[in-house]
């Protein structure tokens, strides 16, 4: 059994970390879609809900959506809807399959890199149950940080075969790859940098007295930086053309300085104690002078000393380096978003921390990995890990705890309402949660509470147009419409380009009586938005008070084009087609529409109408 166990141990670890992964995250398969950016990418998104095919392939290349270019995060999600369907299961299982692949790649690479069995176990089970990184698992929006994670791992896995015997077809494999990666997500501009520094330890490529052989390995980057800087430009561009990044005029450089060089400190004390963890984390008006003097000390220090002990220690100052350079592009020096920080920008950036940690078990006076590589294929080391009680039990004891606390955090991502609930718990002035509580409120019915909610945001930040516009809607419902005007008309002016404030404020003048002041709002909203079915339904229900029958027709069309089983739009548009004397495609409609909602009264009502003007107009007689 020993034997057999011996031979076969990579497989049985691999085994036991996609077990441990799954006993940690199976819940999240069971979770809802968030009202936070998964409307944006999924649940909102007939792109994507349509499945893969020509169209959707054409538009995932050519969109700006969610500020971002990233058409494999796009495909990745159409090929969830042809297989899976609609429903959140699907995406929720595809985030954690994805998961789970990175975690059985980390351990392999970190393993051939070093032959460090046990140490590599220690970072990939570290890596797959750390309570940071649930909000890269549960929430469907963050497929794109596990889906370039995956191409990540595999043009390092490709690099270590190019770096072992460099060919060109290799070396294509490493373009191809993260090329791949940039198009799922952006972040992965850094990871040249980490390539250079696995150069230098474990791959021991570096020579230290050969400076035209380490300029070799730099020069052997340039296509890969070429790639990266290629992805910063179209990502910038991206960004800024929807409003995404912040000016200087909103958030001062040296508040994003302190905020970042604090954040570093947090995160890795995040890291170590990881509680009170929110799905977001308001931007600080101020940051005191002793905290950004003092996380600048401790980060310069650290630096200082991982450089000095790097001949003896290299894994410090790589693992160190890792972490410091993989959070560069989301520290927020280029503030893009609201948050202060975010839990999944730890996803890769992590595995430089758990790096130091492991590498710092003592090694028993063996020689370095770096000799391991320079003979061939790594073997299996026999780690003190391995042998000693005292640190097996601490190590099972750690990723037990940490397990506990991510099945817990886990569990907050179920639904909108406790998420956002969760995390007024754990913050202050935590506008955003507050307006996002609302909006699940909202969507409950609840309108009394999610009001409460919405003005409690728009006290913390007036300036949040989406907020402004959130409670303008609510209250418009509630038959406060002069209050709803004002905020609405607040929300416009903070940010014309809210597509959701255009249709709200286009309801209420229809309300006034005004479906001609209505119709520029909704034209305004589907501007912005053209993929937004209600703002098609709302304009053709002002066409359609206007006499306007041929625009009404047309713009129900596109509706039900964007949502085809909406009972409602099937109704009006048979409607519609009885009073242009367009009887049978009104029945076609109105029968469509009693058998998606058998339930309509005003649809079996016209039907019934229209089916009697039918029989009329043959000469018979109808029954009532």
């Amino acid at each position: 059994m020993n034997a057999f166990l011996s031979r076969h141990r990579h497989t049985a670890i691999a085994v036991l970390l996609a077990i441990l992964t799954l006993a940690v995250f199976l819940p999240v398969t069971r979770h809802e879609f968030l009202n936070y950016d998964d409307g944006l990418y999924v649940a909102g998104n007939p792109h994507v809900l349509g499945g893969l095919h020509a169209q959707s392939l054409a538009w995932a290349f050519t969109t700006f959506r969610a500020v971002n270019w990233h058409p494999v995060t796009w495909i990745s999600l159409m090929l969830d809807a042809s297989v899976f369907g609609q429903k959140p299961f699907g995406f929720h299982l595809m985030n954690l399959i994805l998961h789970i692949a990175n975690v059985l790649l980390l351990f392999l690479l970190l393993n051939r890199l070093t032959g460090s069995l046990w140490r590599s176990t220690l970072v990939a089970a570290l890596f797959a149950i750390h309570p940071l990184h649930v909000e890269s698992v549960a929430w469907v929006a963050e497929r794109k940080d596990v889906l370039s994670t995956l191409f990540w791992m595999l043009t390092m896995l490709a690099y270590v075969n190019y770096a072992r015997k460099p060919s060109a077809g290799r070396y294509a494999a490493v373009l191809v790859l993260y090329a791949l990666g940039l198009m799922a997500k952006p972040m992965l501009v850094s990871l040249p940098l980490v390539l250079l520094m696995l150069d230098y330890w474990p791959l021991g490529r570096f020579a230290a007295k050969k400076k035209d052989s380490n300029r070799r390995l730099l020069y052997e980057k340039l296509p890969l930086f070429l790639l990266a800087a290629g992805s910063c430009i179209i990502t910038f561009i991206a960004q800024r053309s929807y409003g995404a990044v912040a000016s200087l005029h909103h958030i001062p450089a040296g508040l994003r300085v302190a905020n970042a060089l604090v954040s570093y400190v947090v995160y890795i004390g995040k890291t170590i104690l990881p509680v009170k963890l929110s799905a977001f984390y308001p931007h600080p008006h101020s940051v005191p002078v002793w905290e950004t003097a003092l996380s600048a000390i401790v980060l310069a220090l650290v630096t200082v000393l991982v450089v000095r002990a790097a001949g003896r220690r290299p894994y410090l100052a790589v693992g160190w380096l890792w972490y410091v350079v993989t959070l560069i592009p989301v520290i927020g020096l280029v503030q893009v978003g609201a948050q202060a920080m975010a839990d999944r920008y730890t996803y890769v950036p992590l595995i430089g921390l758990f790096i130091m940690v492991a590498w710092s078990v003592k090694a028993n006076g063996r020689k370095g990995e770096r000799e391991n590589w320079r003979h061939g294929a790594p073997r299996s080391p026999s780690l003190p890990l391995a042998h000693s009680p005292i640190l097996t039990v601490a190590a099972f004891a750690l990723i037990a705890v940490l397990s506990s606390l991510a099945r817990i955090q886990t569990g907050y991502w179920q639904d909108s309402e406790t998420l956002f609930r969760h995390a007024l718990s754990v913050t202050k002035g935590n506008y955003l949660a507050h307006d996002n509580l609302g909006v699940a409120l909202y969507n409950q019915g609840r309108l009394g509470e999610a009001a409460d909610h919405f003005s409690k945001a728009v006290a913390l930040d007036p300036d949040y147009a989406d907020t402004q516009a959130n409670l303008g809607t609510v209250l418009m419902q509630m038959g406060r419409t002069d209050e709803a005007a004002r905020h609405l008309k607040i929300a416009l002016r903070l940010d014309n380009n809210l597509a959701d404030a255009h249709n709200s404020f286009g309801i209420l003048l229809v309300e006034q009586g005004k479906p001609a002041d209505a119709i520029k709002h909704y034209r305004e909203a589907l501007r912005i938005d053209p993929d937004n079915a209600d703002t098609y339904f709302n304009i053709a229900c002002a066409f359609a008070e206007l006499g306007k029958l041929d625009d009404a027709v047309k713009n129900y069309s596109e509706a039900l084009r964007l949502r085809p089983d909406d009972a409602g739009a099937h109704t009006n548009l048979g409607i519609v087609l009885m009073r242009m004397g367009q009887v049978r495609k009104a029945i076609g409609e109105l029968e469509e529409a009693a058998r998606l909602d058998p339930g309509n009264a005003d649809a079996k009502h016209n039907l019934r109408n229209a089916l009697a003007a039918l029989t009329r107009s043959r000469g018979g007689s109808s029954i009532r």
